[in-house]
Protein backbone atom coordinates (compact mmCIF):
# COMPACT_ATOMS: atom_id res chain seq x y z
CA UNK A 1 0.00 0.00 0.00
CA UNK A 2 1.48 3.30 -1.05
CA UNK A 3 0.21 6.52 0.47
CA UNK A 4 1.07 10.08 -0.47
CA UNK A 5 -0.02 13.14 1.43
CA UNK A 6 0.86 15.48 4.22
CA UNK A 7 -0.21 13.07 6.95
CA UNK A 8 -0.13 9.57 5.50
CA UNK A 9 3.12 7.68 5.41
CA UNK A 10 4.55 5.03 3.10
CA UNK A 11 3.07 1.68 4.15
CA UNK A 12 3.59 -1.84 2.90
CA UNK A 13 1.17 -4.73 3.32
CA UNK A 14 3.27 -7.87 3.38
CA UNK A 15 1.38 -11.08 2.75
CA UNK A 16 2.88 -14.30 4.19
CA UNK A 17 3.04 -17.38 1.92
CA UNK A 18 -0.26 -19.18 1.49
CA UNK A 19 -1.35 -22.41 -0.04
CA UNK A 20 -1.43 -22.56 -3.81
CA UNK A 21 -4.76 -21.61 -5.31
CA UNK A 22 -5.73 -21.03 -8.92
CA UNK A 23 -7.31 -17.76 -7.92
CA UNK A 24 -4.15 -16.25 -6.43
CA UNK A 25 -1.55 -16.18 -9.16
CA UNK A 26 -1.05 -12.48 -9.87
CA UNK A 27 -2.11 -9.10 -8.47
CA UNK A 28 -4.03 -6.40 -10.34
CA UNK A 29 -3.79 -2.82 -9.20
CA UNK A 30 -6.53 -0.96 -7.39
CA UNK A 31 -6.78 2.73 -6.62
CA UNK A 32 -8.63 4.67 -3.98
CA UNK A 33 -8.84 8.42 -4.61
CA UNK A 34 -10.16 10.73 -1.96
CA UNK A 35 -9.78 14.34 -0.89
CA UNK A 36 -6.12 15.40 -1.22
CA UNK A 37 -4.75 11.91 -0.58
CA UNK A 38 -4.31 9.08 -3.06
CA UNK A 39 -3.84 5.48 -2.00
CA UNK A 40 -2.63 2.89 -4.50
CA UNK A 41 -3.32 -0.71 -3.56
CA UNK A 42 -2.02 -3.97 -4.97
CA UNK A 43 -4.82 -6.54 -4.81
CA UNK A 44 -3.95 -9.97 -3.58
CA UNK A 45 -5.65 -12.02 -6.29
CA UNK A 46 -5.82 -11.97 -10.05
CA UNK A 47 -9.37 -13.30 -10.20
CA UNK A 48 -12.37 -11.70 -8.44
CA UNK A 49 -11.43 -11.25 -4.81
CA UNK A 50 -13.39 -13.71 -2.60
CA UNK A 51 -11.80 -12.74 0.70
CA UNK A 52 -14.39 -14.65 2.64
CA UNK A 53 -12.67 -17.87 1.53
CA UNK A 54 -9.39 -17.00 3.24
CA UNK A 55 -8.35 -16.27 6.76
CA UNK A 56 -5.17 -14.41 5.78
CA UNK A 57 -3.11 -12.46 8.33
CA UNK A 58 -1.43 -9.37 6.91
CA UNK A 59 1.51 -7.67 8.63
CA UNK A 60 1.70 -3.90 8.36
CA UNK A 61 5.25 -2.64 7.84
CA UNK A 62 6.05 1.04 8.00
CA UNK A 63 8.77 1.58 5.41
CA UNK A 64 9.05 5.36 5.60
CA UNK A 65 12.51 5.95 7.10
CA UNK A 66 12.70 8.23 10.11
CA UNK A 67 8.94 8.59 10.69
CA UNK A 68 8.42 8.76 14.47
CA UNK A 69 4.65 8.23 14.30
CA UNK A 70 3.26 5.17 16.01
CA UNK A 71 0.99 3.47 13.53
CA UNK A 72 -1.77 1.04 14.37
CA UNK A 73 -3.64 -0.29 11.38
CA UNK A 74 -6.78 -2.41 11.68
CA UNK A 75 -8.10 -3.87 8.45
CA UNK A 76 -11.48 -5.31 7.71
CA UNK A 77 -12.00 -7.01 4.39
CA UNK A 78 -15.55 -7.48 3.23
CA UNK A 79 -16.50 -9.67 0.29
CA UNK A 80 -19.74 -8.63 -1.37
CA UNK A 81 -19.68 -11.20 -4.10
CA UNK A 82 -17.35 -13.15 -6.39
CA UNK A 83 -16.50 -10.12 -8.57
CA UNK A 84 -16.21 -7.21 -6.16
CA UNK A 85 -14.82 -6.47 -2.72
CA UNK A 86 -15.35 -3.73 -0.24
CA UNK A 87 -12.59 -2.63 2.04
CA UNK A 88 -12.97 -1.17 5.50
CA UNK A 89 -9.82 0.28 6.98
CA UNK A 90 -9.24 2.39 10.03
CA UNK A 91 -5.90 4.18 10.29
CA UNK A 92 -4.81 5.67 13.56
CA UNK A 93 -1.64 7.72 13.32
CA UNK A 94 -0.16 10.11 15.82
CA UNK A 95 0.04 13.04 13.42
CA UNK A 96 -3.64 13.70 12.98
CA UNK A 97 -5.45 10.92 11.05
CA UNK A 98 -8.68 10.39 12.96
CA UNK A 99 -9.97 6.88 13.46
CA UNK A 100 -13.04 5.94 11.50
CA UNK A 101 -12.71 8.75 8.96
CA UNK A 102 -15.17 8.27 6.12
CA UNK A 103 -13.43 8.01 2.76
CA UNK A 104 -15.00 6.86 -0.48
CA UNK A 105 -13.44 5.70 -3.72
CA UNK A 106 -13.38 2.77 -6.10
CA UNK A 107 -11.52 -0.49 -6.30
CA UNK A 108 -10.87 -2.12 -9.65
CA UNK A 109 -10.63 -5.90 -9.80
CA UNK A 110 -10.72 -6.53 -13.51
CA UNK A 111 -14.00 -5.55 -15.14
CA UNK A 112 -15.93 -4.48 -12.08
CA UNK A 113 -15.72 -1.66 -9.58
CA UNK A 114 -16.83 -1.63 -5.98
CA UNK A 115 -17.63 1.19 -3.64
CA UNK A 116 -15.14 1.56 -0.82
CA UNK A 117 -16.48 2.86 2.44
CA UNK A 118 -14.13 3.10 5.37
CA UNK A 119 -16.94 3.30 7.89
CA UNK A 120 -20.30 1.73 8.43
CA UNK A 121 -20.02 -1.45 6.34
CA UNK A 122 -22.38 -4.12 7.66
CA UNK A 123 -22.03 -7.00 5.21
CA UNK A 124 -22.26 -10.52 6.49
CA UNK A 125 -18.86 -11.97 5.68
CA UNK A 126 -16.27 -9.95 7.50
CA UNK A 127 -12.72 -10.99 8.30
CA UNK A 128 -11.01 -8.72 10.82
CA UNK A 129 -7.24 -8.74 10.80
CA UNK A 130 -4.95 -6.80 13.11
CA UNK A 131 -1.26 -6.40 13.80
CA UNK A 132 -0.23 -9.07 16.27
CA UNK A 133 1.93 -8.73 19.40
CA UNK A 134 5.09 -9.85 17.61
CA UNK A 135 4.76 -7.07 15.05
CA UNK A 136 4.21 -4.49 17.79
CA UNK A 137 7.35 -5.67 19.61
CA UNK A 138 9.36 -5.55 16.38
CA UNK A 139 8.09 -2.05 15.73
CA UNK A 140 9.15 -0.90 19.20
CA UNK A 141 12.62 -2.42 18.79
CA UNK A 142 13.05 -0.74 15.42
CA UNK A 143 12.11 2.66 16.82
CA UNK A 144 14.27 2.42 19.94
CA UNK A 145 17.34 1.09 18.13
CA UNK A 146 20.22 3.56 17.94
CA UNK A 147 21.42 4.08 14.38
CA UNK A 148 24.94 3.19 13.34
CA UNK A 149 25.74 6.79 12.45
CA UNK A 150 24.93 8.00 15.97
CA UNK A 151 27.06 5.27 17.53
CA UNK A 152 30.01 6.10 15.27
CA UNK A 153 29.71 9.79 16.07
CA UNK A 154 29.55 9.09 19.79
CA UNK A 155 32.62 6.87 19.60
CA UNK A 156 34.55 9.37 17.51
CA UNK A 157 33.77 12.33 19.76
CA UNK A 158 34.52 10.36 22.92
CA UNK A 159 37.89 9.17 21.65
CA UNK A 160 38.86 12.64 20.41
CA UNK A 161 37.88 14.34 23.66
CA UNK A 162 39.72 11.78 25.79
CA UNK A 163 42.82 12.10 23.62
CA UNK A 164 42.80 15.90 23.81
CA UNK A 165 42.25 15.85 27.57
CA UNK A 166 45.19 13.51 28.01
CA UNK A 167 47.44 15.54 25.76
CA UNK A 168 46.45 18.81 27.45
CA UNK A 169 47.42 17.24 30.75
CA UNK A 170 50.79 15.84 29.65
CA UNK A 171 51.79 18.30 26.91
CA UNK A 172 54.11 20.31 29.16
CA UNK A 173 56.07 17.13 29.87
CA UNK A 174 56.22 16.12 26.20
CA UNK A 175 57.15 19.37 24.46
CA UNK A 176 58.45 21.31 27.50
CA UNK A 177 56.07 24.21 26.80
CA UNK A 178 53.79 25.73 29.43
CA UNK A 179 50.37 25.99 27.79
CA UNK A 180 47.04 27.38 28.90
CA UNK A 181 44.46 25.12 30.47
CA UNK A 182 42.60 23.02 27.90
CA UNK A 183 44.78 24.48 25.16
CA UNK A 184 43.54 21.94 22.58
CA UNK A 185 40.15 21.07 23.99
CA UNK A 186 38.72 24.60 24.07
CA UNK A 187 38.99 25.41 20.34
CA UNK A 188 37.91 21.87 19.50
CA UNK A 189 34.69 21.99 21.52
CA UNK A 190 33.83 25.57 20.52
CA UNK A 191 34.19 24.79 16.82
CA UNK A 192 32.26 21.54 17.14
CA UNK A 193 29.33 23.21 18.93
CA UNK A 194 29.17 26.16 16.53
CA UNK A 195 29.40 23.95 13.44
CA UNK A 196 26.67 21.63 14.66
CA UNK A 197 24.38 24.59 15.39
CA UNK A 198 25.17 26.29 12.08
CA UNK A 199 24.31 23.11 10.21
CA UNK A 200 20.72 23.15 11.48
CA UNK A 201 20.36 26.67 10.10
CA UNK A 202 22.24 26.10 6.85
CA UNK A 203 20.78 22.81 5.63
CA UNK A 204 17.17 24.04 5.16
CA UNK A 205 18.48 27.03 3.21
CA UNK A 206 20.44 25.04 0.64
CA UNK A 207 17.65 22.48 0.47
CA UNK A 208 15.12 25.17 -0.42
CA UNK A 209 17.55 26.54 -3.00
CA UNK A 210 17.67 23.05 -4.62
CA UNK A 211 21.45 22.81 -4.20
CA UNK A 212 21.57 19.03 -4.20
CA UNK A 213 24.27 16.46 -4.77
CA UNK A 214 24.52 15.07 -8.29
CA UNK A 215 25.09 11.31 -8.02
CA UNK A 216 27.36 9.97 -10.74
CA UNK A 217 25.76 7.22 -12.78
CA UNK A 218 28.82 4.97 -12.75
CA UNK A 219 28.87 4.87 -8.94
CA UNK A 220 27.45 2.07 -6.77
CA UNK A 221 23.74 1.47 -7.30
CA UNK A 222 23.10 1.74 -3.56
CA UNK A 223 24.01 5.43 -3.72
CA UNK A 224 20.92 6.24 -5.75
CA UNK A 225 19.07 6.78 -2.46
CA UNK A 226 21.39 9.72 -1.75
CA UNK A 227 20.10 11.64 -4.73
CA UNK A 228 18.57 14.93 -3.62
CA UNK A 229 20.77 15.36 -0.52
CA UNK A 230 21.95 18.98 -0.08
CA UNK A 231 25.61 19.68 -0.73
CA UNK A 232 28.20 22.47 -0.35
CA UNK A 233 28.34 21.90 3.40
CA UNK A 234 31.88 23.27 3.47
CA UNK A 235 30.39 26.74 3.35
CA UNK A 236 29.22 26.53 6.95
CA UNK A 237 31.81 24.47 8.85
CA UNK A 238 35.13 25.51 7.25
CA UNK A 239 34.63 29.25 8.02
CA UNK A 240 33.72 28.40 11.61
CA UNK A 241 36.98 26.52 12.11
CA UNK A 242 38.86 29.48 10.64
CA UNK A 243 37.11 32.10 12.78
CA UNK A 244 37.57 30.15 16.02
CA UNK A 245 41.26 29.59 15.31
CA UNK A 246 41.78 33.28 14.51
CA UNK A 247 40.06 34.34 17.71
CA UNK A 248 41.98 31.88 19.89
CA UNK A 249 45.30 33.15 18.47
CA UNK A 250 44.31 36.83 18.88
CA UNK A 251 44.37 37.47 15.12
CA UNK A 252 48.13 38.10 15.11
CA UNK A 253 49.69 34.78 14.08
CA UNK A 254 51.42 34.74 10.69
CA UNK A 255 51.38 30.93 10.28
CA UNK A 256 47.66 30.83 11.04
CA UNK A 257 47.04 33.75 8.69
CA UNK A 258 48.86 32.03 5.84
CA UNK A 259 47.09 28.72 6.50
CA UNK A 260 43.74 30.50 6.47
CA UNK A 261 44.50 32.10 3.10
CA UNK A 262 45.48 28.73 1.63
CA UNK A 263 42.36 27.10 3.07
CA UNK A 264 40.10 29.79 1.64
CA UNK A 265 41.84 29.60 -1.75
CA UNK A 266 41.26 25.85 -1.96
CA UNK A 267 37.69 26.21 -0.71
CA UNK A 268 37.13 28.84 -3.40
CA UNK A 269 38.25 26.41 -6.10
CA UNK A 270 35.87 23.83 -4.68
CA UNK A 271 33.04 26.35 -4.53
CA UNK A 272 33.44 27.15 -8.22
CA UNK A 273 33.37 23.43 -9.00
CA UNK A 274 30.23 22.88 -6.90
CA UNK A 275 28.41 25.83 -8.46
CA UNK A 276 29.22 24.65 -11.98
CA UNK A 277 28.01 21.16 -11.08
CA UNK A 278 24.69 22.55 -9.85
CA UNK A 279 24.29 24.80 -12.88
CA UNK A 280 25.07 22.03 -15.38
CA UNK A 281 23.21 19.35 -13.34
CA UNK A 282 26.21 17.12 -13.76
CA UNK A 283 28.63 15.56 -11.31
CA UNK A 284 31.62 17.22 -13.00
CA UNK A 285 32.04 20.98 -12.67
CA UNK A 286 35.50 22.29 -13.41
CA UNK A 287 37.59 20.12 -15.73
CA UNK A 288 40.13 18.05 -13.84
CA UNK A 289 43.18 19.63 -15.42
CA UNK A 290 41.98 23.13 -14.50
CA UNK A 291 41.50 22.10 -10.87
CA UNK A 292 44.99 20.60 -10.77
CA UNK A 293 46.51 23.78 -12.20
CA UNK A 294 44.67 25.96 -9.69
CA UNK A 295 45.70 23.76 -6.77
CA UNK A 296 49.33 23.67 -7.87
CA UNK A 297 49.26 27.45 -8.31
CA UNK A 298 48.05 27.91 -4.73
CA UNK A 299 50.81 25.59 -3.52
CA UNK A 300 53.49 27.53 -5.42
CA UNK A 301 52.15 30.85 -4.14
CA UNK A 302 52.21 29.50 -0.58
CA UNK A 303 55.81 28.31 -0.89
CA UNK A 304 56.89 31.72 -2.23
CA UNK A 305 55.06 33.38 0.64
CA UNK A 306 56.86 31.13 3.11
CA UNK A 307 60.21 32.15 1.65
CA UNK A 308 59.42 35.86 1.89
CA UNK A 309 58.11 35.92 5.49
CA UNK A 310 59.80 35.25 8.79
CA UNK A 311 57.50 32.68 10.36
CA UNK A 312 60.10 30.14 11.48
CA UNK A 313 63.68 29.91 12.60
CA UNK A 314 66.43 30.10 10.01
CA UNK A 315 67.35 26.43 10.13
CA UNK A 316 63.75 25.32 9.52
CA UNK A 317 62.82 27.54 6.60
CA UNK A 318 62.44 25.57 3.36
CA UNK A 319 63.38 22.42 5.28
CA UNK A 320 61.76 19.09 6.02
CA UNK A 321 61.86 18.02 9.65
CA UNK A 322 62.73 14.37 10.26
CA UNK A 323 63.42 12.44 13.47
CA UNK A 324 66.97 12.30 14.76
CA UNK A 325 69.58 11.44 13.65
CA UNK A 326 68.34 12.54 10.22
CA UNK A 327 67.55 16.01 11.51
CA UNK A 328 66.13 18.83 9.37
CA UNK A 329 66.82 18.41 5.65
CA UNK A 330 67.23 21.66 3.73
CA UNK A 331 65.61 21.45 0.28
CA UNK A 332 66.05 24.98 -1.05
CA UNK A 333 64.22 25.46 -4.33
CA UNK A 334 62.98 21.85 -4.27
CA UNK A 335 60.80 22.88 -1.37
CA UNK A 336 58.60 24.77 -3.87
CA UNK A 337 57.85 21.62 -5.85
CA UNK A 338 57.25 19.60 -2.67
CA UNK A 339 54.78 22.18 -1.38
CA UNK A 340 52.86 22.33 -4.66
CA UNK A 341 52.70 18.53 -4.78
CA UNK A 342 51.57 18.36 -1.16
CA UNK A 343 48.71 20.82 -1.73
CA UNK A 344 47.56 19.03 -4.87
CA UNK A 345 47.76 15.57 -3.32
CA UNK A 346 45.94 16.50 -0.12
CA UNK A 347 43.16 18.38 -1.90
CA UNK A 348 42.44 15.50 -4.23
CA UNK A 349 42.89 12.92 -1.47
CA UNK A 350 40.17 14.40 0.74
CA UNK A 351 37.99 15.02 -2.31
CA UNK A 352 38.18 11.38 -3.45
CA UNK A 353 37.58 10.10 0.08
CA UNK A 354 34.34 12.05 0.35
CA UNK A 355 32.24 9.23 -1.07
CA UNK A 356 30.63 7.69 2.01
CA UNK A 357 28.63 9.32 4.78
CA UNK A 358 31.00 10.63 7.44
CA UNK A 359 34.13 9.09 5.91
CA UNK A 360 36.13 12.17 4.87
CA UNK A 361 35.05 14.26 7.86
CA UNK A 362 36.08 11.70 10.47
CA UNK A 363 39.42 10.89 8.85
CA UNK A 364 40.15 14.61 8.47
CA UNK A 365 39.35 15.24 12.16
CA UNK A 366 41.94 12.68 13.25
CA UNK A 367 44.45 13.98 10.70
CA UNK A 368 44.12 17.51 12.09
CA UNK A 369 44.60 16.23 15.64
CA UNK A 370 47.70 14.30 14.61
CA UNK A 371 49.13 17.36 12.87
CA UNK A 372 48.30 19.57 15.88
CA UNK A 373 50.39 17.34 18.11
CA UNK A 374 53.19 17.18 15.53
CA UNK A 375 53.50 20.95 15.03
CA UNK A 376 53.00 21.99 18.65
CA UNK A 377 56.71 22.39 19.44
CA UNK A 378 57.33 24.36 16.22
CA UNK A 379 54.21 26.55 16.11
CA UNK A 380 51.70 26.37 18.99
CA UNK A 381 49.34 28.69 17.10
CA UNK A 382 49.11 26.23 14.23
CA UNK A 383 48.28 23.52 16.76
CA UNK A 384 45.27 25.60 17.81
CA UNK A 385 44.31 25.97 14.14
CA UNK A 386 44.41 22.20 13.70
CA UNK A 387 42.32 21.56 16.82
CA UNK A 388 39.77 24.13 15.69
CA UNK A 389 39.48 22.58 12.22
CA UNK A 390 39.11 19.13 13.80
CA UNK A 391 36.23 20.45 15.91
CA UNK A 392 34.60 21.95 12.81
CA UNK A 393 34.79 18.53 11.12
CA UNK A 394 33.14 16.88 14.12
CA UNK A 395 30.37 19.49 14.13
CA UNK A 396 29.80 18.79 10.47
CA UNK A 397 29.55 15.06 11.21
CA UNK A 398 26.45 15.73 13.28
CA UNK A 399 24.73 16.23 9.92
CA UNK A 400 26.95 14.12 7.66
CA UNK A 401 26.82 10.92 9.68
CA UNK A 402 25.12 7.87 8.21
CA UNK A 403 22.58 8.61 6.77
CA UNK A 404 23.77 12.05 5.76
CA UNK A 405 21.60 15.16 5.73
CA UNK A 406 24.23 17.11 3.78
CA UNK A 407 27.51 16.55 1.94
CA UNK A 408 30.56 18.78 2.25
CA UNK A 409 31.07 18.99 -1.52
CA UNK A 410 34.29 20.12 -3.13
CA UNK A 411 34.04 23.32 -1.09
CA UNK A 412 34.66 21.39 2.09
CA UNK A 413 36.94 18.62 0.85
CA UNK A 414 39.37 20.92 -0.97
CA UNK A 415 39.32 23.37 1.94
CA UNK A 416 40.27 20.63 4.41
CA UNK A 417 43.02 19.35 2.13
CA UNK A 418 44.45 22.85 1.75
CA UNK A 419 44.42 23.38 5.52
CA UNK A 420 46.33 20.14 6.19
CA UNK A 421 48.91 20.93 3.50
CA UNK A 422 49.38 24.45 4.86
CA UNK A 423 50.09 23.15 8.37
CA UNK A 424 52.78 20.81 7.02
CA UNK A 425 54.33 23.43 4.73
CA UNK A 426 54.61 26.05 7.47
CA UNK A 427 56.45 23.69 9.81
CA UNK A 428 58.20 21.22 7.50
CA UNK A 429 56.18 18.35 9.01
CA UNK A 430 55.59 16.51 5.76
CA UNK A 431 56.34 13.06 7.18
CA UNK A 432 53.70 13.32 9.96
CA UNK A 433 51.25 14.63 7.37
CA UNK A 434 51.90 11.62 5.15
CA UNK A 435 51.36 9.25 8.08
CA UNK A 436 48.17 10.75 9.52
CA UNK A 437 46.73 11.19 5.99
CA UNK A 438 47.68 7.72 4.82
CA UNK A 439 44.06 6.80 4.09
CA UNK A 440 43.75 9.85 1.83
CA UNK A 441 46.93 8.74 0.06
CA UNK A 442 45.50 5.24 -0.39
CA UNK A 443 42.37 6.65 -1.99
CA UNK A 444 44.44 8.59 -4.51
CA UNK A 445 46.71 5.64 -5.23
CA UNK A 446 43.74 3.34 -5.80
CA UNK A 447 42.43 5.66 -8.50
CA UNK A 448 45.87 5.95 -10.13
CA UNK A 449 46.37 2.18 -10.10
CA UNK A 450 42.89 1.57 -11.49
CA UNK A 451 43.30 4.03 -14.37
CA UNK A 452 46.79 2.75 -15.18
CA UNK A 453 45.62 -0.87 -15.17
CA UNK A 454 42.66 -0.17 -17.45
CA UNK A 455 44.70 1.78 -19.98
CA UNK A 456 47.68 -0.59 -20.08
CA UNK A 457 45.66 -3.82 -20.33
CA UNK A 458 43.40 -2.35 -22.99
CA UNK A 459 46.41 -1.34 -25.05
CA UNK A 460 48.20 -4.68 -24.62
CA UNK A 461 45.34 -7.17 -24.70
CA UNK A 462 42.48 -5.18 -26.23
CA UNK A 463 40.35 -5.75 -23.12
CA UNK A 464 40.56 -3.54 -20.05
CA UNK A 465 41.15 -5.29 -16.74
CA UNK A 466 40.56 -3.70 -13.35
CA UNK A 467 42.50 -4.18 -10.16
CA UNK A 468 39.57 -3.06 -7.99
CA UNK A 469 35.89 -3.55 -8.57
CA UNK A 470 35.52 0.20 -8.39
CA UNK A 471 37.78 3.10 -7.44
CA UNK A 472 38.29 4.86 -5.07
CA UNK A 473 38.95 1.91 -2.83
CA UNK A 474 36.06 2.51 -0.41
CA UNK A 475 33.68 1.69 -3.29
CA UNK A 476 35.62 -1.54 -3.83
CA UNK A 477 34.86 -2.55 -0.25
CA UNK A 478 31.21 -1.62 -0.76
CA UNK A 479 30.94 -3.91 -3.79
CA UNK A 480 32.69 -6.66 -1.81
CA UNK A 481 29.70 -6.69 0.53
CA UNK A 482 30.85 -4.52 3.42
CA UNK A 483 28.19 -2.16 4.71
CA UNK A 484 28.83 1.57 4.63
CA UNK A 485 28.92 2.07 8.44
CA UNK A 486 31.40 -0.81 8.81
CA UNK A 487 33.76 0.76 6.27
CA UNK A 488 33.55 4.17 7.93
CA UNK A 489 34.01 2.82 11.47
CA UNK A 490 37.06 0.85 10.36
CA UNK A 491 38.52 3.96 8.75
CA UNK A 492 38.00 5.90 12.01
CA UNK A 493 39.88 3.27 13.98
CA UNK A 494 42.79 3.20 11.52
CA UNK A 495 42.91 7.01 11.45
CA UNK A 496 43.13 7.14 15.24
CA UNK A 497 46.20 4.88 15.23
CA UNK A 498 47.79 6.82 12.37
CA UNK A 499 47.22 10.12 14.19
CA UNK A 500 48.97 8.79 17.31
CA UNK A 501 51.94 7.63 15.24
CA UNK A 502 52.10 10.92 13.35
CA UNK A 503 52.04 12.88 16.59
CA UNK A 504 54.89 10.84 18.02
CA UNK A 505 56.94 11.28 14.85
CA UNK A 506 56.33 15.02 14.95
CA UNK A 507 57.39 15.33 18.58
CA UNK A 508 60.57 13.40 17.86
CA UNK A 509 61.29 15.49 14.76
CA UNK A 510 60.90 18.80 16.59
Amino acid sequence: MYCTGTNLRLLTFRQPPRSSSPSASSSPAATIAFSKYTISIKSFASQPLPLSRYNIPFNVIESCRGNPATLLCFKTFVAKNESAAALSTVLEESDGISAGKRICGSVGDGDSNALVNLKGLREKSVTSIYAGPQHILNNIRRRTRISGGVLMNAGLITSLVLFLLAFDWFSWRIVKIQLETFYFLRPFLISAALSAFAGWLYIPIVDNMKIHQIIREEGPKTHSSKRGTPTMGGLFFVPIGIVVASHMTNYNSLPVFGSILATLAFAGVGLIDDLLSCIKSHNYGLPGWIKLILQAAVGLWFSFWLGSTNISTANMKLSVLLPQPFGPVYLGSSFLALTAFCFTAMGNGVNLTDGLDGLAGGIAAWAFIGMSVAVLAVSPDLAVFGASMAGACVGFLFHNRYKASIFMGDTGSLGLGGALAAMASCTGMFLPLFICSLLFVMEVLSVIVQVFSVQVTKRLYGVSQRVFRMAPIHHHFELCGFKEPVIVASAYFISCILALIAGCIGVLSA
